[in-house]
């Protein structure tokens, strides 16, 4: 014990010299720490408390079912999100890590388990499900739509078009959509977006026509913030596709959720 305890004042006689402070104040009836001691003492206990809850994290999340899913913010916000209170009630022991891009090939170079991208092209070591087949219809908000009468097709082509830049370049775009529609154009005025999420506020605000995914949109138009603008449409050419690493066998939470999802995507089909 003698010895132990001289090893210990040595090291704090060092510690002592090396900050040139004094941590104690000795007496007879032993010793006391300094207002610099007592610092140094709230420091240490709250590093080494949070060591201790690192480790208990650690521990608790190797027991729990993780699972990491990619998507786009378009299909996130409108899609994935709205329907994630049932996967919950269903399966309250899966942790769900969400990762959001709108470069989708970002998915291939991260830690995911599942990742929802267009379902256009062939990648390597990879196995796709569809997802959705969607068609695609002019949205805007209601004032819009009670100021803007429509009567024929090429009326659509001399409005306020909200256009997105997409990452992608199978999306259709306002052109598409008109050819298709086979209307007329010259030049396509109005504001350009780099979210899907934003066009849609904007839309929303009766700020000009956008072009609506039925998978996305269809819970705002049935909440009344969006408007189906005509019944000119379109069945989209890309639609979208769950993909995973077919080198990588898929854990039980991710085969979990790529069943639950594979069962959202054909109840929305109905």
């Amino acid at each position: 014990m003698n010895v132990t305890a001289g090893a210990v004042s040595r090291q704090i006689k060092a510690l002592e010299d090396e900050l040139g402070l004094k941590l104690f104040i000795r007496h007879k009836d032993g010793v006391q720490l300094t207002a610099a001691g007592q610092d140094l003492f709230s420091e240490v206990a709250a590093s080494l408390s949070r060591c201790s809850e690192a480790v208990q994290a650690l521990r608790i999340e190797k027991n729990e079912e993780i699972v990491t899913i990619g998507c786009t913010d378009a299909f996130a916000t409108h899609w994935l999100m709205p329907r994630m209170k049932d996967f919950w009630a269903k399966f309250p022991q899966v942790m769900v890590n969400h990762f959001i891009s709108d470069q989708v090939r970002d998915f291939r170079n991260a830690e995911v388990d599942l990742f929802v991208r267009p379902a256009a092209g062939i990648w390597p070591n990879e196995r796709t499900e569809a997802l959705s087949k969607d068609l695609i219809y002019p949205v805007c908000g209601a004032d819009f739509a009670e100021n803007h009468r429509f009567t024929k097709p090429a009326d659509l082509s001399g409005l306020p078009l909200l256009h997105v830049d997409w990452n992608n370049p199978y999306w259709p775009r306002w052109h598409d959509f008109l050819q298709n529609a086979s209307v007329p154009y010259q030049g396509l005025r109005g504001c350009r977006f780099n979210r899907y999420s934003a066009l849609l506020t904007a839309a929303e605000a009766n700020q000009g026509l956008a072009l609506g995914w039925d998978s996305l949109v269809r819970p705002m138009v049935h909440q009344g913030r969006l408007v189906r603008f005509s019944d000119v449409a379109m069945r989209d050419p890309v639609g979208f596709c769950l993909a995973w690493n077919n080198r990588k066998p898929l854990s039980k939470p991710a085969s979990t959720m790529r069943g639950w999802l594979l069962d959202q995507a054909y109840a929305a089909a109905l």
